[in-house]
C-alpha cells in the first residue's frame, strides 16, 4: 500500500487499481495516495473504506487473517 510505503519512505506515493465490478462487470478504476487520498473513477459506484484495525488486541499473525 502507499500509505504504508510512504510513510517508512517519507515519500508521496500513490498507486492505481484497476479492476472490475464482480456483480457487473464493468471496468473500475482507484487511485489510493500516501496520505490515504483517494480517487474512484466517474462510471463507478464503488465504495472505498479504510478499515480502523486496534492494534494492541490484534491477536492474528496479521491484519489480514483478522478480516
Amino acid at each position: 500500500m502507499p500509505f504504508v510505503q510512504g510513510q517508512l519512505r517519507q515519500q508521496q506515493l500513490a498507486v492505481t487499481f484497476t479492476s472490475e465490478c464482480a456483480h457487473c462487470a464493468r471496468p473500475m478504476r482507484i487511485e489510493v495516495d500516501s496520505e490515504l487520498n483517494y480517487a474512484v473513477d466517474e462510471a463507478s459506484d464503488a465504495l472505498v473504506f479504510l478499515p480502523m484495525v486496534n492494534f494492541a488486541k490484534l491477536k492474528a499473525p496479521n491484519i489480514i487473517d483478522d478480516f
